[in-house]
């Protein structure tokens, strides 16, 4: 029963993290297609924070119950370019951006909030996940596998006569390669790990200011 208990707590604490983090991604990725001239999310109604527009269930329930996930892919029309190339991998790393951008945001706020003579612990535990979700979100979607960024990224930077054959096997058996590194993680958690690398020198700077106070 405890069990259960503490993990519809850490699920609660979770949320805000995951609904922000998921929103204003794909939000990134709508923006930066519609600066550099495709207006087709923006139509679709996809360039919006609103999370109704962006969950994907599946990639939901897979950031609640084990820490990495995603949200449904923003729709891109390459034809609206000017560099398709060059424009792709921009809003590609958009999304990425966004969440790295968040994720310091939201340490920056947990150093206030601990900061403060009324500061209140379910709070700072709430801001603590969002910014972990957020760091957590930018390393996942840095996996070259489709649907995530990182398979655009490397598309964009890789993609030729001699490597389109593996681009076409890696999409052909996406979700196996997706849930398979999913099963991994969640026995050896190398993706926590990077995420707590990415962490770590601003965890040092937290704590150095902390210690000022």
């Amino acid at each position: 029963m405890d069990g259960i208990l503490s993990y519809i707590i850490d699920a609660l604490y979770s949320l805000p993290g995951i609904l922000v983090g998921l929103s204003f991604h794909e939000w990134g990725h709508a923006y930066a297609a519609y600066k550099r001239g495709d207006p087709t999310a923006r139509n679709l109604g996809r360039m919006t924070v609103n999370p109704l527009a962006h969950i994907d269930p599946l990639g939901f329930l897979s950031l609640l119950i084990l820490g990495f996930g995603w949200a449904k892919p923003v729709p891109v029309s390459t034809r609206n370019f000017k560099s398709p190339r060059k424009d792709e991998l921009i809003v590609s790393l958009a999304g990425i951006t966004v969440n790295l951008i968040l994720g310091v945001a939201f340490m920056i706020i947990w150093i206030v909030l601990i900061c403060l003579p009324w500061s209140n612990e379910i709070l700072n535990t709430m801001v603590q996940y969002c910014y972990t979700i957020n760091f957590g979100l930018a390393v996942f979607n840095l996996l070259p596998i489709p649907p995530l960024d990182g398979y655009h990224v490397a598309q964009c930077l890789f993609m030729n006569a001699k490597t389109y054959k593996f681009f076409g096997f890696v999409e052909k058996y996406s979700y196996v390669i997706l849930v398979a590194v999913l099963i991994i993680n969640s026995r050896t958690h190398f993706l926590n790990t990077i995420v707590y690398w990415l962490m770590m020198p601003l965890m040092s700077l937290a704590s150095l200011i902390l210690s000022i106070f």
